[in-house]
């Protein structure tokens, strides 16, 4: 298998842990952007860049599963 499907086809399950109260108005919407509303949401994405700024951005709001 090439490298690029390799990468392509891993993803990483994030969940949202803690609640958005109190939380900046920036974080409420990388929050937003992951795909996750509620305490205990999941959502499998797709292993990128973009996601992984996201996730580092709201560390302490969401576990990752991976």
């Amino acid at each position: 298998m090439a490298k690029s499907q390799q990468t392509a086809d891993k993803t990483v399950r994030v969940r949202l842990v803690k609640g958005l109260r109190g939380v900046q108005a920036r974080h409420r919407l990388s929050v937003k952007a992951l795909g996750l509303g509620k305490i205990n949401d999941v959502r499998d994405l797709k292993d990128s860049p973009q996601v992984r700024g996201l996730i580092n951005t709201v560390y302490y709001l969401v576990r990752v599963e991976e």
